[in-house]
């Protein structure tokens, strides 16, 4: 249980990545991080990972598809920890390339589930909680991505999620302008973490070519987001762009 002090945070996708590294930064500055994920082993080893930190990570198993499952991440989040002031709205999937045409519904819909909706669920309880909670208000920031901004070639799921996690990001502003809830939108290039490995090897270019592409230190991006978590809720972070310095980017090119 947390001490009255303390501030409450909750990361999905937790279990290893961007996660992982976010929820240690939050807690290395005496944040009380709920882990969610699927996989209770990797939340398990996240935390154990982070225990000699003065935060608390607190692993609580959750599929953000699921809206049951969302539901109880954030009731027990508050029965444990009192509130709620911060999401990070994380977990995400990658989809295969592959030429439009070819695009399998299923995966189509996997990608819909878990980059979009996943992320409205999480949004949606977080809001809840935010609103009714004395003292009222938090801060949610989302996931996107230079997907957001400019697409990968044979990417059409990926990144049509990732362009409906900005119409997310600005409907949630606008929204919790009433109720003390800030929402802004960190969009990432190619942190180093096991997800981005093929692109270090050779990633499909926009001219046709598959060329290697430089990769930044996660810290960096969990340095970023705990900026972003630090500020007062009178002040927000409406969207950030942090990424490797050489990638692609501007063009895809």
């Amino acid at each position: 249980m947390a001490d009255h002090s303390s501030r409450i945070a909750v990361v999905t996708g937790a279990g290893s990545g961007i996660g992982a590294a976010v929820a240690h930064a939050l807690a290395g500055d005496g944040w009380v991080v709920v882990l969610a994920g699927r996989r209770h082993e990797a939340l398990a080893s996240v935390a154990e990972r982070g225990a000699g930190l003065p935060g608390v990570l607190d692993p609580m198993p959750a599929d953000v598809t699921d809206e049951a499952s969302v539901r109880a991440l954030f009731d027990r989040a508050v029965e444990r920890h009192r509130r709620v002031d911060l999401l990070f709205n994380n977990a995400g999937t990658f989809s295969p390339a592959r030429e439009l045409d070819t695009v399998p519904l299923a995966e189509w819909n996997a990608a819909v589930a878990v980059n979009l909706t996943g992320a409205f669920l999480c949004t949606r309880e977080a809001f809840r909680v935010m609103r009714h909670q004395r003292p009222r208000g938090g801060r949610i920031i989302n996931n996107g991505s230079i997907s957001a901004h400019a697409p990968r070639p044979r990417s059409v799921a990926y990144t049509a999620t990732k362009h409906a996690i900005t119409g997310l990001t600005r409907s949630t502003a606008l929204d919790g302008r009433a109720y003390d809830i800030a929402c802004g939108q960190i969009d990432i290039g190619n942190a180093a973490t096991d997800m981005t490995e093929p692109m270090a090897a050779g990633a499909l270019q926009a001219d046709g070519s598959v060329r290697p592409e430089p990769r930044m230190d996660v810290a960096d991006v969990a340095r970023a987001v705990r900026y972003m978590a630090d500020l007062p809720l009178d002040a927000n972070v409406a969207t950030m762009t942090v990424l490797a310095t050489k990638m692609p980017f501007i063009g895809r090119g």
